[in-house]
């Protein structure tokens, strides 16, 4: 690790790209993704982990990136709502209206995408509970519910 100016020069692989970048031990991921590489998608909003609008996944697991150091992050793989690529989740969110302000949205597609491939046999209890760690001020959840739903009935086929 390359230091400058009390900044380290660290390689993060987002969406599938190594980047490299100058950061303080203590710049959280969130603002790391947001302010250097111009990823918008995770969003801040509590900055304290209750809300999941700055969800990103870290080798397929949902994570909250305003609780994650940069630094933490070197040697894992870090996909951002950017990196989805038309994921079917993405279309089930629309085809649901599983989303109205969309400040959340972003939160909610990595938790669902992630979701979707570790548990393609998530019953409700299961869903319900991936579900809670992110909040959603303007649904109620049920379009939500509904698009996930939707993408793993697809997947059972």
């Amino acid at each position: 690790m390359l230091k400058i100016e009390g900044k380290s020069i660290i390689e993060l692989d987002i969406n599938g790209e190594k980047k490299d970048v100058a950061v303080f031990p203590s710049d959280i991921l969130l603002y790391v993704i947001r302010e250097h590489f111009g990823l918008t998608g995770a969003k801040p909003s509590c900055e304290n982990g209750d809300c999941g609008a700055c969800t990103v996944l870290v080798d397929g697991w949902p994570v909250k990136s305003c609780l994650m150091l940069a630094v933490e992050a070197i040697g894992h793989k870090i996909t951002t709502v950017e990196g989805l690529n038309n994921a079917p989740i993405q279309k089930a969110f629309i085809e649901n209206w599983g989303f109205q302000c969309g400040y959340c949205t972003s939160g909610f597609l990595m938790v669902c995408h992630s979701l979707a491939k570790l548990h393609p046999d998530a019953d409700e209890y299961v869903i319900e509970e991936w579900l809670q760690s992110n909040i959603c001020r303007c649904t109620g959840y049920e379009e939500i519910r509904n698009a996930i739903k939707s993408v793993l009935s697809s997947m059972s086929k």
